[in-house]
């Protein structure tokens, strides 16, 4: 691996020749996804647990609480995109909203677990409603710059692919940190309310150390003798920071329309997104309530993320070969045989579910780095056609629509168990689930992920890029 690039940004700028990034460049970069990852499994995982069976939240208020506070997020993504874009003309690098959203997520993701169990349900569902919409903000003020980061860092089809196939190996390792350790910490006392606390104080603080670590890729990039100048720089259009807020939000939705490459793969992300937000959030329902193990929960994640591991890596050789596009839908398809295939454990529950979560965990991989190196293809793709300066407001729409699908993969869940009659507890109250809602459960990580996934694969089929078309760009 060549260590001469410029070890920030300033390979996007570069000639061809110096457009291979560093081992440093890319290795702060994919430490960002201890934080992303961080944030994106474990209040998926446990957060409507936390509220039906720890604070006795009915299962539809709980499902409403999570998917309001990711409406919030919605509309302040393209906003944070609109400011991203503005902070890169004004200054050239994209780097202070991202350390504002690193530094405050710790103390805003201990609160959101450090519920008083004196406050009763609806107390306790208003506090987590605000503790959790104000760390969603400060989650987007980093996601949001970090996203737009490697259409900056190298035009090269190939590099792009190389970046977030080790992001995603980071994000894989994170999901198994906090996907098994999250639940871990929360057994370290016997009494839940303090379990909880704990958890909330130790993963926000790795969450933050990891955001961190990726912020020192952002700094302001220089370009190359005789190349474009970046949009930070006095050549480049210095319009794009005077725009208002209201243009930059509307650019956002303009690029959507504008760009049918983006609607096909926002589209299948989105949908790919609700079907994994789906089966995270019924994951624990499923190891306490069909494996009759609240620890089992551990072991659906080994078995999903250790051949994770192995796999994001292959999944890119095997992208250099035949074409981002098409790997990603097999990895999709795969996905989707093997979430499917679940649906067994309602008539023979046991051990055997670890094997096809397992086989999702390898396809799961792929559907993670593929259409993450896509979105640089997207983005330089309309640059070309379009202008510079964009990519904030990309990746501003881009974090909606993934919040959008997460949210609902919840809400969708908390729909399914309300109508089949889920009876919710506070801690250490014992009760019995009717079967229809056992039922619920299982198809909430079976069959309906399975659904989902292959409506995105009609969405995909839609997107028209290629290898050639993003090489000619870079050329």
């Amino acid at each position: 691996m060549s260590t001469d690039a410029p070890d920030a940004g300033a390979a996007a700028a570069s000639a061809p020749a110096r457009t291979r990034l560093s081992r440093g460049t890319i290795a702060r970069y994919a430490t960002g996804s201890l934080g992303t990852g961080g944030f994106a499994t474990l209040p998926g995982l446990v957060l409507t647990y936390y509220l039906t069976d720890s604070l006795g939240v009915a299962a539809l208020a709980a499902g409403l609480v999570i998917t309001l506070a990711k409406v919030w997020d919605v509309v302040i993504d393209p906003v944070i995109g609109a400011l991203t874009d503005r902070d890169l003309a004004r200054h050239g690098t994209r780097r202070r909203l991202m350390i504002v959203g690193a530094c405050s997520i710790p103390v805003l993701f201990a609160l959101t677990f450090a519920v008083p169990p004196a406050l009763g349900p609806v107390a306790a569902a208003i506090w987590v409603f605000l503790a959790f919409t104000l760390t969603a903000t400060a989650f987007s003020l980093f996601q949001v710059p970090y996203i737009a980061l490697p259409a900056e860092l190298t035009p090269r089809y190939d590099e792009r692919t190389r970046l977030l196939t080790w992001r995603v190996v980071v994000l894989t390792l994170a999901i198994l940190l906090f996907g098994a350790g999250g639940p871990a910490l929360r057994r370290v006392a016997d009494d839940p309310v303090t379990g909880y606390l704990v958890m909330g104080v130790v993963a926000g603080v790795v969450i933050g150390l990891g955001m961190l670590v990726a912020t020192t890729v952002a700094r302001r990039a220089l370009p190359a003798p005789g190349a474009a100048p970046l949009p930070g720089d006095a050549a480049a259009p210095a319009a794009a920071a005077r725009t208002s807020m209201r243009e930059h939000y509307a650019d956002g939705i303009r690029a959507l329309r504008r760009s049918g490459p983006f609607r096909a793969l926002l589209s299948t992300f989105v949908l790919q997104a609700l079907a994994t937000g789906l089966m995270l959030a019924g994951a624990q329902y499923v190891a306490t309530w069909v494996l009759r193990s609240e620890a089992a929960i551990e072991l659906l994640f080994i078995a999903l993320i250790a051949p994770a591991l192995v796999a994001a890596p292959a999944w890119g050789v095997v992208a250099r070969r035949i074409g981002k596009e098409r790997t990603f839908a097999i990895a999709s398809t795969v996905f989707a045989a093997a979430a499917l295939s679940i649906v067994g454990v309602l008539w023979m529950p046991g051990d055997w579910i670890y094997v096809p979560v397992g086989i999702a965990g390898i396809a799961y991989a792929g559907m993670q780095s593929l259409p993450m190196a896509m979105l640089p293809d997207v983005i330089s793709h309309d640059e070309r056609t379009n202008g510079p300066g964009r990519a904030g407001s990309f990746s501003g729409v881009w974090t909606a629509g993934e919040t959008v699908g997460f949210a609902l993969g919840a809400t969708v869940l908390s729909v399914i168990l309300a109508v089949t009659g889920y009876v919710s507890s506070t801690a250490g109250e014992t009760v019995a689930q009717p079967d229809a809602a056992i039922t619920g459960i299982v198809v909430s990580f079976s069959l309906a992920p399975a659904v989902l996934i292959a409506l995105s694969l009609l969405t995909l089929a839609r997107y028209p890029l290629r290898r050639g078309d993003i090489e000619s760009q870079a050329s």
